[in-house]
């Protein structure tokens, strides 16, 4: 993963997303829990107008976190592949940062993250598998939702994700990129009221 390049939103990644969540559905049906998995677009390509680096980021969520292993061979014939980050200490590859105001538990923040890399199957993926009661991925609905709500609140987030983009283009990842934009979503937390 290279450094962030943001793009004007492409309608196109909301299709895409749809019909990726499909086939894990499909892929995924029979392992144990699977009756259960919520899936969800989301990120800045799931709302619409907004501009994002173009990377279709989705959400699965489950009871207890699936076992990597027959997780990882069931999505496989998807492209999807176990990611490992571009550092040892990259956010958000094997735990959520605790959003403030939350249980910082450490079991309820682990994760299992997969990586798809644009090609004829489609656009750049990520697959953040989460357990259903954790608070990140409340949270991360809630932003999704929040965003979607008010042309206002896409419009500032575009801008500092645009000003973010320039100031790390010439990293090697865009990990600074990432941690950058705590200020903005620290401040959308409040403003949200979440959790409220």
């Amino acid at each position: 993963m290279g450094a962030p390049r943001i793009a004007d939103h492409d309608p196109a990644w909301a299709a895409e997303a749809e019909a990726l969540l499909e086939r894990i559905r499909a892929a995924t049906t029979g392992l144990p829990g699977s009756d259960a998995f919520v899936l969800d677009h989301i990120g800045s390509t799931s709302v619409p107008g907004l501009a994002a680096k173009p990377i279709v980021d989705l959400q699965l969520l489950a009871a207890e976190l699936p076992s990597a292993a027959p997780l990882s061979a069931a999505i496989a014939p998807l492209g999807l592949a176990r990611a490992q980050g571009s550092r040892p200490d990259s956010p958000g590859v094997h735990a959520d940062i605790p959003r403030p105001q939350t249980d910082p538990d450490p079991a309820l923040h682990a994760k299992l993250l997969f990586h798809r890399a644009e090609g004829p199957g489609g656009p750049e993926v990520i697959l953040h598998v989460r357990r259903a009661d954790s608070p990140f991925a409340a949270f991360v609905l809630a932003f999704r939702d929040w965003l979607r709500s008010d042309p206002d609140h896409r419009a500032r987030y575009e801008t500092v994700k645009r000003d973010l983009a320039d100031r790390f283009a010439g990293t090697a990842d865009y990990d600074d990129y990432t941690r950058a934009k705590s200020a903005f979503i620290a401040e959308a937390q409040r403003d949200m009221g979440w959790p409220g």
